[in-house]
């Protein structure tokens, strides 16, 4: 069990930037606080989630009209150009009469000859441009709903990861304040052999014991004094490590005492809230409904599409085409697909398979968190059995230390009797913070899958205070 305190105690996370000095005391509350303002997991979750709503806000604009200027150069080979035998050739007057048949006759060889420029050989126009859809088979809607299902699971992504930074927040704070109290233990030892020691001492003189018990009590408060710089190396690492995790520049020092409650609400109750609200479920969601989205859009290219259009001339050039061409002009478009290259069909099939994944995948984690939060449930309540039960070993550890250390001063005792009740205390009362802790480790794993992190208060208040 102190081994895998060690081991615990050991892992120190990667340095954080300082933005939030709390240097000194700091409760879990205050240093959850700092955490979430210089993490940069979260940070960077953070920053996804904006990037995703903005992407979600620009497919807003797909419902409005796509409105451009543009300008074009032509050259052509030669001038456009029309001479009047062409016109007269190309022209038809019904109802004519006779008269007016022969002058006109007598002007064609004139007009015959005429030759008039329709456009030159270098063609610049500008102008500006609109096009509006107005129904496009529902492909626009698909891609706006699928892009506020990305927000919602980047905002999902970004919930789970703020869960996971509060587990591993309190392992570090309450490695903290275990440490602390096992290095208090271990002073408790020290002391209780000291004064062991220097009684043994004063027998030995008296001639009341052999030399034998006083070395034995000498070598046992040797090695105390090894236990207890040990646990006061934990204690710094634990420091170390915490400090580093709140991106501060020095030690700080936690506030809160490792405690349990007697009693804890029903396990169904964590199961109901968690099923409800673990943002790991509402990803999927948010899965599920990109994949119903690309359904929609893929069977959208089955419709035709519908758009408003319009051109209005902004600059033309001196010509006869320009002149004859008019300024401005409106119309609507209609573009049916006949055969497209996409393999929308193939598509459909594709995103209904994804759609069904993500189902079977939801209805797979739901059984899971079940299982996990069972688990937590039980692990909290084995805590918090074993911190009720040892009281009575702790009771009785004292009690034998007592009378070991009353007959070892009436010569009915050894030395070694002595340190064996000492150290067994020790281990009793170092066994119960680890559970202590144990318990709250598992206790703010089931308040941060059930989404309840902010009810860490109303168990402190709760707390269950030991007689001993």
């Amino acid at each position: 069990m102190m081994a895998h305190l060690q081991r615990l105690l050991l892992i120190s996370s990667a340095s954080l930037l300082t933005f939030n000095s709390y240097a000194g005391a700091i409760s879990f509350d205050q240093a959850w606080q700092v955490l979430q303002d210089n993490n940069h997991s979260l940070a960077a979750e953070r920053a996804n989630v904006e990037t995703y709503q903005h992407l979600e806000s620009a497919k807003g604009n797909l419902n409005l009209p796509q409105v451009s200027i543009g300008a074009n150069y032509t050259r052509l080979d030669n001038d456009v150009t029309v001479t009047g035998k062409q016109l007269s050739d190309a022209t038809t007057i019904p109802g004519l009469d006779v008269a007016s048949a022969q002058a006109l006759s007598g002007l064609l060889p004139i007009l015959g000859g005429i030759e008039t420029t329709i456009a030159e050989q270098d063609i610049f126009t500008s102008s500006i441009r609109a096009v509006w859809p107005i129904f496009t088979g529902g492909r626009i809607t698909a891609a706006q709903t699928a892009a506020k299902g990305e927000t919602e699971a980047a905002r999902s992504q970004f919930e789970m990861e703020v869960q996971a930074r509060y587990e591993d927040l309190s392992k570090y704070y309450f490695s903290v304040v275990l440490a602390k109290e096992v290095l208090e233990t271990r002073q408790a030892v020290e002391q209780g052999l000291q004064k062991h020691q220097e009684f043994a001492v004063k027998l030995e003189e008296q001639g009341q014991i052999a030399r034998v018990e006083r070395l034995q009590a000498d070598a046992s408060l040797d090695k105390a004094k090894v236990e207890t710089r040990k646990a006061l190396s934990q204690l710094t690492i634990a420091q170390s490590a915490l400090s580093k995790i709140l991106a501060q520049g020095t030690s700080v020092e936690p506030t809160e005492l490792l405690f349990i409650n007697k009693n804890l609400p029903p396990m169904q109750v964590y199961i109901d809230q968690t099923l409800a609200t673990y943002p790991g479920l509402a990803l999927l969601s948010a899965k599920e409904k990109q994949a119903s989205s690309l359904i929609k859009a893929e069977k959208g290219k089955y419709y035709p599409e519908v758009y408003l259009y319009g051109d209005y001339s902004l600059y033309e050039e001196d010509t006869l085409a320009s002149q004859m061409k008019p300024d401005w002009m409106v119309g609507v478009g209609v573009s049916v697909p006949l055969i497209e290259s996409t393999g929308r069909s193939d598509n459909i099939k594709a995103a209904n398979s994804m759609v069904q994944r993500v189902q079977a995948l939801k209805s797979q984690a739901r059984e899971d968190l079940s299982v996990l939060v069972q688990k937590t449930y039980l692990e909290a309540q084995q805590a918090i059995d074993e911190v009720l039960g040892l009281e009575s070993s702790i009771e009785l550890a004292q009690e034998n230390l007592r009378l070991r250390e009353k007959a070892f001063k009436q010569g009915l005792s050894s030395s070694l009797d002595v340190v064996d009740a000492q150290l067994y205390l020790a281990s009793i009362q170092t066994q119960q913070s680890v559970a202590r802790y144990q318990y709250l480790v598992s206790l703010t794993r089931l308040l941060a899958v059930s989404s309840q992190m902010n009810t860490f208060n109303q168990y402190q208040t709760s707390a269950y205070v030991s007689a001993n």
